[in-house]
């Protein structure tokens, strides 16, 4: 019999379809192994669409069962599922710890917790919350298993830790260029989005700096906008702002340098060595981008829906012309170095080990 996974996201405008996606990728790496699974989604009006078998992108039938949960975020799953799954992965923003506690006698897998519901857990995969990279050496021992830098114990959980196991899908890893990417003396294309949702109105507010910067000639390159929520603007010379952008993956290289959030463009930005401005929708997201960034991965603009929008424009003037290649190089060089591609992989193979 076919090992079953169940994979519980949410989806919401607050949390856009990045969960989604990032399930979407492990459920094709799973498949890889041999197994199957469910996805079992919640949320609001953007859950539905993934709830009828829809991918969330391309519209396409969905390649694994699906389940709607309704819109509530701690929906219970049903006991005809649990019962013919051997492990549950739960990704989602909010975790609670009887929501491990309902699973049992499953393995639990969780993807992200910067709380301590986990601990009930027996599997938590970190790529951002603690740190992002990890040496492979040296080799210590820990209930007389030998265990590396990147691992971790949390009470009776497990914990897995760096962007070793950032998720990015299929088509990120097939465009992955062999050789590192040289940035122009300066960004002439630039892309912006803040994800499916932008609950918390960054691109209204990126479209005030970039604005400004072309108005005071501290800029002279073309711009994107995926705006998906309308805000009331005239598009300046050179800006086109746009609801979606099709096959999104597929389209970041066409452009020279990104402007996002903690998403899932980020990710597929650092693993195609594309540089990236990025901006926090809140202060978990900033904790990320602070670790990014210190690991000379992105460019932190702070959290987005309280910057201050002069400084923030000032710093991008700097960091979109000539005097910003040599981070721009930097950042697309230790990017890559960060996000393989891998992620999905690893994390199919720890949870296929977990269920065994």
């Amino acid at each position: 019999m076919q090992p079953h996974l169940i994979l519980r996201v949410h989806a919401d405008l607050r949390l856009g379809l990045g969960h989604v996606a990032r399930a979407l990728a492990i459920e094709e790496a799973w498949r890889a192994l041999g197994g199957t699974t469910t996805l079992a989604v919640s949320g609001d009006e953007i859950a539905r669409g993934v709830g009828s078998g829809k991918h969330p992108f391309s519209g396409a039938a969905l390649p694994c069962e699906v389940l709607d949960l309704g819109q509530a975020a701690h929906a219970p799953m049903p006991k005809d599922l649990t019962a013919k799954a051997k492990v549950a992965l739960l990704d989602l923003w909010d975790l609670d710890s009887a929501q491990i506690e309902a699973l049992r006698p499953l393995k639990v897998a969780v993807m992200e917790d910067d709380g301590e519901a986990h601990e009930g857990a027996d599997l938590l995969f970190q790529p951002f919350l603690e740190g992002v990279d990890f040496p492979d050496h040296p080799l210590k021992s820990l209930h007389g298993r030998k265990v590396r830098p990147f691992e971790a114990q949390h009470g009776n959980c497990r914990v897995l830790r760096g962007t070793r196991f950032a998720v990015v899908g299929g088509t990120a890893l097939e465009l992955r260029p062999k050789r590192q990417p040289l940035q122009p003396l300066a960004v002439h294309k630039l892309l912006v989005t803040f994800g499916g949702s932008d609950g918390a109105g960054l691109a209204q507010r990126a479209f005030t700096v970039l604005e400004r910067l072309v108005r005071e000639d501290r800029w002279r390159g073309t711009c994107t906008i995926l705006a998906p929520k309308d805000f009331e603007a005239r598009p300046f010379v050179g800006c086109s702002i746009q609801k979606t952008l099709p096959n999104l993956t597929r389209r970041l290289q066409d452009y020279d340098a990104l402007w996002c959030s903690a998403g899932v463009t980020l990710t597929e930005s650092l693993c195609l060595g594309i540089p990236v401005a990025a901006w926090g929708q809140n202060e978990r997201q900033h904790r990320i981008l602070a670790d990014l960034a210190q690991a000379s991965a992105c460019f932190d603009l702070g959290v987005g829906p309280e910057a201050v929008l002069e400084i923030t424009a000032k710093a991008l003037a700097q960091w979109l012309g000539p005097e910003g290649q040599d981070s721009r190089n930097e950042q697309s060089r230790d990017g890559r170095s960060l996000v393989d591609g891998m992620g999905a992989s690893r994390i199919a193979q720890e949870l296929w080990k977990l269920q065994e």
